[in-house]
Parts: C-alpha cells; structure tokens; sequence
C-alpha cells in the first residue's frame, strides 16, 4: 500500500477516534426533563401522601397533583444533541443547577432542607385556611426584665398598645418603635381568658433597644397529627399543592370537583406562592399525567405562556387564596384567572 492511502486511512481512524471520544466526553452542562407528578390526595409506593392520624378527613374524587423536574447530571455530547433537538427537555449550564461552589452531595441536603421546610409551611398555610391560626406565645420571661411578674410563658401575645399581632415580628417591631422606658399595653390570653398587661420596657445588654424581657414563639394548636411521607423528592417547589392537598383532606368539600388538577410553586407561612425552575418541563410531566388544569406561580406565568401545552389551560395564584378560587372556578365550569405575560 502506498505511503499516501496510509496516511489516510490512519487520518480517518484518528478522526473517528476523537469524535467518539468527544461523543462520550462530559459536557458541563446538565438536561431538564419532566419528571414523575404525584397525586398528593393519593399513595405513592403504597403509602399515603398526606397522613392525617388524628381527626376525620374526606375523601377527593379527583387529583391534585405535584409536579418534578428530572435533572441529568452527567451530558455527553449525544445526550447533548438530544436534548437540544427535543421539544420537552432544556440544555441548561450545569452551574444553574450546581453552583461551583457547591458539591452535588452540598445541593441534595440543600433541596432536602427546602423540602422539609416546604412541608412545615404547607402545613401552616392550611391549617389557618381551616381557621387554625398562628399564636404568637410567651416561651420564657427573662428575670429581671420588664415583663416578669406580669406576662408568664405560656401566655399568647393578641396586642400591643391596641395593634392586633397576626405575626411575631410585630412585637418586636412595635416594642422598639418607641423609646426605652415606655408604658406599653400588652393584650395577651392565659389559659383561655383574656386579660391585659401594662409593662414599661427596659434596656439590655448595654444597649438602647427597648425590650420587653420576653422570648417568644409561634405556636398553631389545632387537633390533627398530619405527616407528609414523600422524601424522594428535593425543593420547595411542591409548597403549594401540599398545601391544597391538607386543606382538600380536611375539608368536607371535594376541592377537585373529581377533576385533575396539577400545579407548583413555593409557599411560605404567610399564603404566599413563589416561583420555581424547571416550567416548560412540569408543565409536559402534567398533561401526560392526564391534568385538566395547571396552577402557575404568577412569577412563572410569563415564561409558562412562552412554552404553553396545547390542551392544558394554566391558572395565574399568587397566593393560596388565588389557587382555592381557581379551583372553585374550574371545577363550576368557570374559567379561572389566566396567565398573564406581566
């Protein structure tokens, strides 16, 4: 064989040689694509979602679903390609899902965290939707402040100087609003029966902030046992349908209207819906879960319109409120309050 067919032949086969070395090679990005959904009213590996042990709960006709993201950590250039091509999943850079400066094992605890602190919250959104409301309680007098002999732990905090407490910053907030030495009336109910307290604040610690010598904490005494038993999933972004989830089973009233509803978004202790990554691909995961509606976070809704699924209408929450009206409406034939692009 000529010097010239060898070379070319050796040319090609190098070639070939780093194209499928770079077909395999890992790429620093990641692929999102839909993930499971779960029927947060149901079981998920035969065990029930939501677990009410104390008190009665009702039973849904129909679904509200959750709904996840599946992240593949490791892209090789195929996967890549794939992904690109697709009309479901996102090529995304791998520092969007996994900062530099965290391990993958960092960003697991971390979505373990939010899920677990995504769970408390639901929770304590629903139970003030049931007429639970958070207490703000007395969890120890310091000796020798301002408030010992007159507020006791135990005690729940209903007003400062005729302002109703709904959170307990407003304590603290109102407390130092006016300077030390102030006589504050302090409304407060003890083991059931109102009363009232007149206290002066003091100083502390070689500071001026005026203090009313009390720890504080939040309290919900209501008679459930509720327990969610769902931790393969990491985030916060599951918030608000565990919300609606508790209130549906602990409700008379069917929510679902026997229809599927799937949604997302974060929720704090105030009600409050916020947005989450991943759209384009939950809202896929939802109509192949046979969704009838989705519920989009306000802040998503721009981008949920950009990446919309033909066949499932999408409702604008900002609040549980929103998501319990946008139930109401849809499950009575009405339409709810779309997604807007502002």
């Amino acid at each position: 064989m000529r010097r010239r067919g060898v070379t070319v032949i050796l040319g090609a086969l190098i070639t070939a040689l780093l194209a499928a070395g770079v077909m395999v090679a890992p790429l620093p990005y990641v692929v999102l694509k839909p993930g499971p959904t779960v029927n947060t009213l149901g079981s998920d590996n035969g065990t029930e979602v939501i677990q009410v042990k104390k008190g009665e709960t009702s039973t849904s006709k129909g679904q509200l679903r959750l709904t996840t993201v599946n992240v593949q950590s490791k892209v090789e250039l195929v996967w890549a390609i794939q992904g690109w091509l697709s009309g479901e999943d996102a090529v995304v850079p791998r520092e969007l899902i996994y900062p530099p400066d965290q391990s993958e094992k960092q960003v697991q605890e971390q979505n373990a965290q939010e899920w677990k602190q995504s769970q408390t919250s639901a929770e304590t959104v629903a139970l003030r939707e049931l007429g639970y409301p958070v207490l703000t309680s007395v969890r120890k007098v310091t000796t020798g402040g301002a408030a010992e002999g007159k507020l006791v732990a135990g005690d729940v905090i209903t007003a400062v100087d005729g302002t109703t407490i709904e959170d307990p910053s407003q304590v603290t907030e109102l407390v130092r609003a006016k300077p030390a030495g102030t006589s504050l009336t302090v409304g407060y109910q003890r083991d059931g029966k109102a009363g009232t307290a007149q206290i002066t604040t003091k100083t502390a610690d070689g500071d001026d902030t005026p203090r009313l010598g009390i720890e504080i904490e939040t309290t919900q005494p209501n008679p459930f046992d509720i327990e969610i038993d769902l931790d393969k999933i990491g985030g916060p972004s599951a918030g608000l349908m565990f919300s609606l989830g508790i209130i549906d089973k602990l409700k008379p009233e069917d929510l679902t209207g026997g229809k599927v509803i799937a949604g997302t978004g974060t929720i704090d202790d105030n009600g409050n819906v916020g947005p989450i990554g991943g759209i384009p691909q939950k809202l896929v995961g939802a109509k192949d879960a046979g969704a009838e509606l989705f519920l989009v976070p306000k802040d998503n809704c721009a981008e949920a319109l950009r990446n919309a699924v033909t066949g499932l209408p999408m409702a604008e929450v900002a609040t549980v409120d929103d998501a319990l009206t946008a139930l109401a409406t849809f499950t009575s034939g009405g339409t709810p309050k779309p997604c807007t692009a502002s």
